[in-house]
């Protein structure tokens, strides 16, 4: 569901960063489903800045790395400019967002490691920590809406679990991915409390969002 998007990012203290592990985390920015009538949605513009930069300015106040899996290296040369983040591309092609997940758990130096695509400019710093601290012991903390509506792309893992299962995965589906962890749903109720209007879940699938979103012109 598309929300209205919520100005500023919570940041947690730089000795705060020190006193934990190592985090990571995970965008996935290739394949088709990242385009817009041809055009890339990562590039489109909200409040001055591209889709990208908003997430890595997000991300990097939660977690000390971030690696964005695009498709192939011509791919990965669209995002030279950000030094921000790494780039890989997928070891095994055609598998979507398992493929993505899988090239992106053999580079992440972290663990445990936040997932997201790159079409959600809106994700929450404060939400993003949240998850983290959700984790626990289990293999993910995923946010829920209800027990069928989950959000395994705004979710965090635990690094070896998660590349088991990918390693040689039974199915494409996320939800398959999900029914083989250990996982902690998370209410959405519970991170509207830090996010009242629960934007950092807003994704761009069609012109419409955009226009919903307010969009400037793309680079």
């Amino acid at each position: 569901m598309l929300r209205a998007a919520r100005e500023g990012h919570g940041v947690k203290p730089q000795g705060e960063k020190k006193r934990r592990g190592v985090r990571s985390a995970i965008v996935l920015v290739g394949g088709e489903a990242r385009r817009v009538n041809g055009m890339e949605k990562y590039f489109f513009r909200y409040l001055g800045k591209t889709f990208i930069e908003r997430l890595i300015d997000a991300l990097r106040p939660a977690v000390d790395e971030i690696i964005l899996v695009a498709k192939d290296d011509e791919h990965c040369e669209r995002f030279a400019h950000i030094y921000e983040a790494r780039c890989v591309h997928d070891i095994r092609k055609g598998m979507g967002p398992i493929g993505g997940l899988h090239a992106g758990v053999a580079a992440c130096k972290g663990d445990p490691i936040f997932v997201c695509a790159c079409d959600m400019p809106c994700i929450d710093t404060m939400v993003v920590s949240a998850l983290f601290d959700a984790l626990g012991d289990y293999d993910a903390a995923i946010p829920s809406w209800d027990t069928e509506m989950l959000e395994p792309l705004h979710a965090v893992y635990r690094k070896d679990p998660l590349q088991h299962y990918l390693e040689d995965p039974p199915s494409l589906s996320l939800r398959s991915l999900v029914k083989h962890l250990n996982v902690t749903f998370v209410p959405v109720g519970r991170i509207q409390a830090i996010d009242p209007d629960l934007s950092t879940f807003t994704n761009i699938n069609k012109l419409e969002d955009l226009e919903y979103l307010g969009r400037e012109d793309s680079d």
